[in-house]
């Protein structure tokens, strides 16, 4: 009899793990005899990247604000300060620098701002 209970025991936990893989949906193939099978979808690995670009865009309207507020020069002045500073802020001053889409943002945004 314990037999029969753990051999029902491993179907049902062999149909709860195909349900756990199923959560990202399925795919149905019809095979050459006819019978329909549905497999469960892989999850695509890899890099976020409508999050990546939202990121990026985000950070770039972040530099257009503070150039807009802060003024060409003074935000310049800045940067070259944070530039003097130790290894990290080295690395944030490359990165804080007014590329051309932060400079026509700020352009566009410096009336709103003032």
């Amino acid at each position: 009899m314990t037999d029969v209970h753990q051999a029902f025991n491993s179907r049902v936990k062999a149909l709860d793990r195909k349900r756990a893989r199923s959560g990202y949906g399925y795919v149905g193939k019809v095979r050459s005899d006819g019978l329909t099978v549905f497999k469960p979808k892989r999850r695509m690995p890899g890099l976020p990247i409508r999050g990546l670009l939202y990121m990026v865009l985000g950070f770039v309207f972040f530099k257009g604000v503070v150039l807009a507020h802060l003024g060409g020069v003074t935000y310049e002045e800045r940067v070259a300060q944070l530039a003097e500073g130790s290894l990290i802020q080295q690395a944030g001053a490359a990165v804080m620098q007014p590329d051309p889409l932060t400079r026509i943002m700020a352009r566009y945004l410096a009336p709103v701002l003032r």
